[in-house]
Parts: C-alpha cells; sequence; structure tokens
C-alpha cells in the first residue's frame, strides 16, 4: 500500500503542476477545466474519510449521494451535450450518442476481464482510476473545443465522485485497505482532461457530431450505472445491517432513490434559470 499511496501523492503533484500550466498558458476554457478537475478531487479526497468511518446510516446516505449526482447528470448530458451533438449534424451526433452507450455497456465487459487479472493494484482503484481518466479526457475534448460551455456540464457530471469515493472508502476499509489509495482515482479528471484539452478536433460538423454525441452517450451510461438501485444483492442492500426479510426497508430507499434523483435533476434545471 505504501507505493500505491506514493503513487497518488505523485499523481496529486502532477494535477498542481498541470491546473497552474493551464492558467499561467491560458489554455481554452482552462479556467473551468481546472475548475472542474480540483471540485471532482475534493469531492472524491474528502469523502473517502466519510466513507471509511460510515456506519449503519451509509445505505441512506449513499441512496442520496448517487441520486442526485445520476439525476444531474442524465438532467446535464441531455440538456447540453445531445443539443450540441445534434446541432453538430443530426445522424453523425445520433450515432455518437448510440455509440456512447454501447461504449459504456462494453465497458463492464472489460472491467470484468480485468477483475480476473493480477493487476498491481486494488480492483477497485482499478476500476476507478480507469473511469476517471476516460471521463476527464472526455470533458476536456469537450471544454477545450467549446470553451463557450458553462460549468454547470462539468460540475454535474464529476458531482458522482463524492458517493464514489465515500463507496470505495468503506469497501476498502472492510477489506483492511488504506483509502488514501484513492488520491489516485482522485486526480484522474484534471490530469486527462487539462491534457486533452489541448486537442483541437476538426471543424467537420460530422466529427464534431461524433465526438460530442459519443460524450453525451458515455455520461448517460455512467449516470445510468449510478441510478440507485434497491435491490437484494445490491451495494445497497449490503450495507443494510438488519437481520431476516429487508424487503421492507428497501422500499422505503426506493422512495428515496426516485426522490433523490428527481432533486438532481431539478437542481440542474433551477441553477440553469439562474445561469440564463
Amino acid at each position: 500500500m505504501t507505493r500505491i499511496s506514493r503513487l497518488g501523492a505523485v499523481a496529486t503533484a502532477v494535477l498542481v503542476a498541470l491546473s497552474v500550466f493551464a492558467v499561467v498558458r491560458g489554455t481554452a476554457g482552462g479556467a473551468k477545466l481546472v475548475g472542474i478537475s480540483w471540485v471532482a478531487f475534493l469531492a472524491m479526497a474528502l469523502a473517502a474519510p466519510v466513507g471509511a468511518r460510515g456506519g449503519d446510516e451509509s445505505a441512506g446516505a449513499l441512496v442520496w449521494g448517487y441520486g442526485l449526482s445520476a439525476g444531474a447528470m442524465v438532467t446535464s448530458a441531455a440538456v447540453f451535450l445531445v443539443p450540441q451533438a445534434i446541432g453538430q449534424h443530426p445522424q453523425w451526433g445520433g450515432f455518437g450518442v448510440a455509440f456512447g452507450l454501447l461504449a459504456g455497456f462494453a465497458s463492464h465487459t472489460i472491467g470484468h476481464r480485468l477483475a480476473h487479472m493480477d493487476l498491481p493494484l486494488d480492483r477497485t482503484v482499478a476500476e476507478l482510476t480507469a473511469h476517471a481518466f476516460s471521463a476527464g479526457a472526455i470533458i476536456g475534448l469537450i471544454y477545450g473545443n467549446m470553451p463557450e460551455l458553462g460549468a454547470l456540464l462539468g460540475l454535474a457530471i464529476v458531482s458522482h465522485k463524492g458517493p464514489a469515493g465515500y463507496a470505495a472508502a468503506r469497501r476498502l476499509a472492510s477489506a483492511g485497505r488504506d483509502p488514501s489509495v484513492l488520491l489516485l482515482p482522485a486526480t484522474g479528471v484534471g490530469i486527462a482532461g487539462i491534457a486533452a484539452s489541448m486537442i483541437a478536433l476538426p471543424a467537420a460538423g460530422a466529427t464534431r457530431g461524433v465526438v460530442f454525441g459519443f460524450a453525451a452517450g458515455v455520461f448517460l451510461h455512467v449516470a445510468m450505472d449510478f441510478l440507485p438501485r434497491c435491490e437484494i444483492g445490491s451495494e445497497i442492500h449490503d450495507l443494510l445491517s438488519v437481520t431476516g426479510d429487508a424487503h421492507a426497508l428497501l422500499d422505503r430507499l426506493r422512495i428515496h432513490a426516485v426522490a433523490s434523483t428527481s432533486l438532481g435533476g431539478l437542481v440542474v434545471l433551477l441553477a440553469w434559470l439562474v445561469i440564463t
């Protein structure tokens, strides 16, 4: 664990250096991207110690954390990314959305295969790191080529970093592992995002339609992955400290899941109305 924790510290130093570079150099969308990167980092880094100490109340907290994030992500991708993709090219933008959704589904198979490999990283940390770097690259491409895009989209997309860090830290602590290793995936959005923002996409509408559509599809899939599933055998069920039939408690949590996802979408709507 010492080596991995050092890796997290090195990754944090790299994020600091890239952030300074982006601000000083004045890269396209640099200030917004740096802000989004550090929100993602702090959300996961600060939620980790809370998750490591999580008690019996953690199931309800996770439902609300996942629900708020999923609702915000679905709404943001549908409102800010899908129209951009279709506006660039209706057909290729639509194909991009489809490709993104299918790629998100395929990533589950890749993740399952990786789970059977002997990796130098903990499986949880490896999955979170891969997800963070891939999401960061997409966010960087978007803001690097659309610097006029508001920060609300990026903030909504990375809002799941808090509950993800909370849940991962709880799993690591339960296994007797050091949650500080989550510093590595916490930096992923920023490192990959700032680097990818320097890539200029071709001006062709079809190309941009596919890229922006792909981003929308991926983020829609991620959002659906984070929808709270209050079912027997789910992550939420595993956190319940009850004996016997847990159906009644899960039924109550399902109501919280619907409320939290709806509230997450409503927050994005209200923020958009205020900004515009």
